[in-house]
């Protein structure tokens, strides 16, 4: 699976090469090829990405690595990026966040979030709508949760689906490239940090809810006006 990831957008580039080099086109055909092409090159760069990133799970990181990270504001910048990167309006990721205090490496908070967006884009369908809700339900816990409204994960999958190479249905038959790690490469580094990941679906709602419980510690004076929630409410939206 994972070498027919690799090997796929290779072999489409390289046929589009041979075409422009043999053949007359007119500049409609060329501009759609520089398209098809850069497509190409964006999924072999996610993939190459994920595959790194997988590898370096093994490298543990030590005490002088770790610093503050303030969660909204990964959670916003990679909310951007993958906006950018699928050709969407930034309205397709909705934001509710209440700002929260990690202490961890920022490569590794970008990378859980990073695969958990990714993928609720990638699977919400022909129109994807992505929720990320984060709050802080006590003095050491923050809770993330990526809504989407995808088909859904059936529950006899739910465990599985953080397996490394793990990819949900028939290789032939999946219209989304992918390597399988991105969700083993959540799963490994929430652990290593301490928290918990679980799936559900949304109840009387298509889609699914990945949420994340990391420790952390209270940062209200870097709170925007925007995210406000008493905090005494916090706790409750999350029940």
């Amino acid at each position: 699976s994972v070498t027919h990831e690799l090997k796929s957008p290779i072999a489409s580039l390289k046929l589009y090469l041979q075409t422009l080099s043999r053949r007359t086109v007119t500049d409609e055909q060329r501009a759609g090829f520089y398209r098809f092409m850069l497509e190409d090159v964006e999924r072999l760069d996610t993939l190459i990405n994920h595959t790194l990133d997988a590898a370096r799970l093994d490298q543990q990181p030590v005490e002088t690595d770790m610093v503050d990270v303030e969660l909204s504001s990964v959670l916003r910048s990679c909310a951007e990026m993958l906006c950018l990167r699928y050709h969407l309006p930034v309205e397709t990721v909705r934001l509710d966040l209440a700002p929260a205090i990690l202490r961890a490496r920022t490569i590794d908070i970008e990378m859980v979030f990073r695969n958990l967006i990714d993928n609720a884009i990638k699977y919400g369908g022909a129109d994807p709508v992505v929720e990320v809700e984060s709050r802080m339900v006590d003095d050491a816990t923050v809770v993330t949760r990526i809504i989407d409204n995808g088909r859904g994960i059936p529950p006899n999958l739910r465990r599985k689906v953080f397996g490394r190479f793990v990819r949900l249905g028939h290789e032939l038959e999946r219209s989304q490239s992918g390597t399988g790690l991105g969700l083993f490469i959540v799963r490994t580094l929430v652990t290593r940090l301490h928290g918990k990941i679980s799936v559900r679906d949304r109840g009387n709602h298509t889609g699914t809810v990945f949420e994340g419980q990391l420790p952390a510690r209270r940062a209200e004076e870097h709170q925007p006006a925007d995210d406000s929630m008493p905090a005494a409410d916090a706790e409750d939206a999350f029940r």
